[in-house]
């Protein structure tokens, strides 16, 4: 027996023996309350959001009565505060997740998101509280434009995060979805001044991407960003048609379809990788197509109208089965780890 010893002791000398690890701590620890808040979800609550705008002015151009869609919008709008909320908490705890949520695309899409719900926040209450619905939306537009320089520093210290990608709309084209709403409470100067810059933002990406997506055909699971090409086309049909530019927004609404239209030819392709949290940014720009076609159709355009009222009614159902999919992942923190989410 002591010579078996001496051998296991010559065999495996103490500094090379396997190290101690510490026994498992119970209860498990957990992450602080809203500290792994995931940006991501934003992208649902706009959809939702987009979704509920589309209808009404669906149920204005049928002249149906919009009682269920104002209960919508206001469910809505209390989830969007709560996550607003968990967003605000997380950044509380330690300001640097900022920038590390705008590095992944998933956390950059989120957050530019997060800006653009809070402009549709403020659309969906102007007709009950014009001036909260003022104060929504200018606290979003400075929120998008803070977000924006952010995201310029981030690119200029990560130069593999200057490869042009569709989340560059939401970034600094987002200031379109206020527009809109900018109209609908009376501010028509700052609508037009938010038209020209979007316009000119949106065709300098789309250009952009276009001569990139002939270079580079972007991996599965990032296709689904692609679907983001076609809400500032929408956006700007719509406002186009609110400031008084029937012809400009008729040529823009009629982008939008053939957009659309693309978009649903390649869809098997788009989401071959399955589904993923990133589907999200498909609810939103389809949202989006339906409330511009409405909005330019009923100025002289019935068949425009018409689709458009199709697609919000496809819309509360893919809209809302994608939202929930992607919301019942975000308890439990299994929606934080899809999608690399910075921890506070």
């Amino acid at each position: 027996m002591h010579g078996r010893d001496a051998l296991k002791d010559h065999a495996m000398p103490a500094d090379r023996r396997p190290p101690r690890f510490p026994p498992p701590q119970f209860p498990i620890r957990r992450a602080p309350l809203f500290a792994n808040t995931p940006p991501v979800i934003f992208t649902a609550i706009l959809g939702l959001f987009g979704l509920g705008l589309a209808l009404r002015r669906a149920c204005a151009f049928l002249g149906l009565p919009g009682d269920a869609v104002e209960v919508m919008l206001g469910a809505v709008l209390g989830l969007w505060a709560f996550a607003i909320l968990a967003l605000a908490v997380k950044v509380l705890r330690r300001m640097a997740v900022l920038a590390e949520d705008l590095r992944p695309l998933p956390g950059r899409a989120g957050l530019a998101a997060a800006a653009m719900s809070g402009m549709l926040a403020g659309g969906a209450l102007v007709p009950h509280a014009p001036r909260l619905a003022l104060v929504l939306v200018l606290a979003a537009l400075c929120t998008e434009a803070i977000l924006a320089l952010l995201l310029l520093r981030v690119l200029v210290f990560a130069p593999e995060g200057r490869l042009v990608n569709p989340t560059w709309h939401h970034s600094f084209a987002g200031f379109l979805v206020a527009a809109p709403g900018l109209v609908e409470l009376g501010w028509l100067g700052l609508a037009k001044a938010i038209f020209a810059f979007g316009f000119m933002a949106a065709c300098l990406f789309w250009l952009m991407s276009l001569a990139q997506l002939a270079r580079h055909v972007p991996p599965a699971p990032l296709r689904p960003f692609l679907a983001a090409h076609l809400w500032p086309a929408a956006m700007l049909a719509m406002t186009a048609s609110l400031i008084g530019l029937p012809d400009l927004a008729l040529v823009l609404a009629v982008a939008s379809v053939l957009l659309l239209l693309a978009l649903l030819i390649a869809h098997r392709w788009m989401l071959s990788a399955g589904f993923s949290p990133l589907w999200g940014e498909l609810t939103f720009p389809l949202a989006a197509t339906a409330s511009a076609l409405v909005e330019v159709g009923q100025n002289g355009h019935p068949l425009l109208a018409d689709i458009g009222v199709a697609l919000a009614l496809v819309g509360a159902v893919a809209i809302v089965a994608i939202a929930w999919r992607i919301l019942k992942l975000w308890p439990g923190g299994r929606l934080s780890v899809r999608t690399n989410a910075a921890t506070a």
